[in-house]
């Protein structure tokens, strides 16, 4: 009689056991959210969107954007601190999440409370001046930086953020200072550059707009190689700077998430991936491409995070 109690408790564990096992194996049964961690409208966004609707076809379950914009891209870290581990409640991860701990008191781990399911393009940072600028290549902007007086100014959506690692890296290796001008984004840094308030900026694939319409004049991409948006853009290295600044985009959950629920928003991505109306988005945009499933993309989070502290503190970033 005094083993009952623990036959029927062991019952217990083997039905909550395999109640979770069957929740698994139906996964999805109820609307998907992804968080964008920028407002609605931006590249971010359309992107989140694209991959939403992509989503949804693959897993036959509607999969919603929900914009949570502020704290320089890692609001999203925060809901997952706070989302059950049920593969029903995701988030965008921009680099800019392993960067903000040594700039700022942040409340997340971005390795302890994150579960990193694969990423799926890739944003690349472009040096850029008017039109109508006198510089027609990065030496050209490195030679007025080291001979003028009050320096060269250039804009950015913000501090901190992969554009103004761009010019720090850039600053560093020519040896020589720049005046960094944060705005609120890209539109706002772009429309100081055509309005003459700064003579350059740093800007993602936006840009490409305005180079179609001949309004900026390109002098550099911080990638390994041209992509193909950019085929006629030299990248940093190709002008003589070793400045390459990786920016993947990514997909990720609370920790805890289920390696089956992880496996199967991974194979469903890659999938994404291959899609006509995906790849229509993105060449749109001139975005890249860039998948890196579970274990890669885990690994990626680790090594970029442990980089970034080396990174901010070699350029003082955060004095």
């Amino acid at each position: 009689m005094q083993r009952r109690p623990f036959t029927l408790a062991l019952a217990c564990a083997a039905t909550l056991a395999a109640t979770g096992v069957q929740a698994q194996a139906d996964w999805p049964s109820q609307p998907i959210t992804i968080i964008v961690p920028y407002a609605p409208g931006g590249t971010t966004d359309v992107v989140g969107r694209a991959l939403a609707a992509g989503l949804g076809k693959q897993l036959k379950q509607s999969v919603v954007v929900e914009n949570k914009p502020g704290a320089g891209g890692t609001l999203g870290m925060g809901e997952m601190q706070r989302a059950k581990p049920d593969g029903y409640r995701l988030t965008m991860v921009p680099v800019s999440v392993f960067r903000q701990p040594y700039v700022q008191k942040v409340s997340y781990d971005p390795i302890g409370d994150l579960s990193y399911i694969a990423s799926f393009t890739a944003y690349d940072f472009i040096l850029a001046v008017a039109a109508d600028s006198p510089f027609k290549t990065v030496k050209d902007l490195v030679a007025a930086a080291k001979t003028s007086k009050g320096g060269v100014s250039y804009g950015t959506p913000g501090k901190f953020t992969g554009n103004q690692v761009t010019m720090a890296l850039l600053g560093k290796a020519a040896n020589v200072p720049f005046v960094h001008v944060p705005y609120k984004g890209d539109s706002e840094a772009t429309n100081a550059l055509l309005g003459g308030h700064v003579q350059a900026i740093v800007s993602t694939n936006g840009i490409r707009t305005f180079m179609d319409s001949g309004k900026v004049r390109a002098l550099a991409i911080a990638a390994e190689q041209r992509p193909a948006a950019f085929a006629n853009v030299p990248t940093f290295k190709e002008a003589g700077y070793d400045v390459i600044v990786p920016s993947p985009l990514g997909l990720a959950g609370p920790k805890g998430l289920p390696p089956a629920i992880v496996q199967k928003l991974d194979a469903a991505i890659k999938a994404v991936l291959a899609e006509p109306d995906w790849q229509r988005t993105i060449e749109t945009y001139g975005i890249r491409s860039d998948y890196r499933d579970h274990g890669a993309y885990t690994e990626f989070a680790r090594k970029n995070f442990a980089a970034e502290k080396v990174i901010v503190e070699s350029l003082g970033l955060n004095d």
